[in-house]
């Protein structure tokens, strides 16, 4: 192969995993913010290349709201609580009935 096809091959290659890696490890605004931007830029695209469909769903998946952590409820960050009953932030139990193992 030409030297040069390599060179570029390679260099094209650790862009595309350093990509993946910001995209994986980055932070989820940072993420948002490259995927609308990507998406701009697919959907300015000439029509010729058919990336609409592709820049539909970067632009979907920049608006999607992030899935959360815990795996619970999904509602992390947002001040709300999903559960009706709301539990004490301290348990309190009295020094008296702690009781002593033998």
């Amino acid at each position: 192969m030409n030297h040069r096809l390599d060179q570029a091959l390679v260099g094209l290659l650790l862009v595309l995993a350093a990509g993946y890696a910001l995209m994986s490890l980055g932070p989820r605004a940072l993420r948002a913010a490259l995927l609308a931007s990507l998406s701009r830029v697919a959907a300015g695209a000439p029509r010729i290349f058919g990336l609409s469909r592709w820049a539909q769903s970067l632009g979907a998946a920049a608006a999607a709201k992030p899935k959360g952590a815990c795996g619970g409820c999904e509602d992390c960050g947002t001040g709300t609580t999903s559960s009706a009953q709301s539990t004490p932030s301290e348990i309190k139990i009295p020094v008296s009935k702690i009781g002593r193992r033998s």
